[in-house]
């Protein structure tokens, strides 16, 4: 797992979680001098050029992450091709990665399972559910499940 290069988050839209995610990964890798991992996110389904929805940018502002000049992008081949480890936020992004971009399918993983040698630690969902046009305690809470997710990935990169 060490020598990973670049790191790509996946979700839907490229405006929630994989913006958290991406933000969280470059402030953890910072702290933990790990500055050489390109970290990078994109959607599946967003044309590309949005911003992050303002729950997203007001929960990572909270935690001290600026992701308010962040403009989504759509996954795409080349994307795909660069990244050296795949993290999805559901399965359902895992099967567009293998139905769309085979060749990216055995570095794709759910962010949840990645790296895990004692099995899985969730006792719902493998997924993360999407909090798009829901309340900002979803956010909170998408952020405090990728938040603790990132940080472990963080550490083992």
């Amino acid at each position: 797992m060490g020598n990973i290069k670049s790191v790509l988050f996946v979700c839907t839209g490229n405006s929630c979680r994989s913006v958290m995610a991406e933000g969280l990964m470059k402030k953890y890798l910072k702290e933990l001098g790990k500055q050489d991992i390109e970290v990078s996110s994109a959607g599946i389904g967003t044309v590309g050029g949005f911003p992050p929805t303002d729950e997203t940018v007001k929960v990572m502002k909270d935690e001290g992450v600026d992701v308010s000049s962040h403009r989504s992008i759509r996954l795409n081949e080349e994307i795909v091709k660069d990244a050296g480890l795949i993290l999805v936020m559901e399965e359902a992004h895992r099967e567009f990665i293998d139905s769309n971009f085979p060749e990216g399918s055995y570095r794709t993983y759910l962010l949840k399972e990645y790296g895990r040698k004692d099995g899985p630690s969730y006792p719902e969902s493998p997924g993360i559910a999407d909090p798009i046009a829901k309340p900002i305690e979803f956010y909170r809470l998408a952020m405090e499940v990728i938040k603790d997710q990132v940080d472990r990935i963080a550490k083992l990169l």
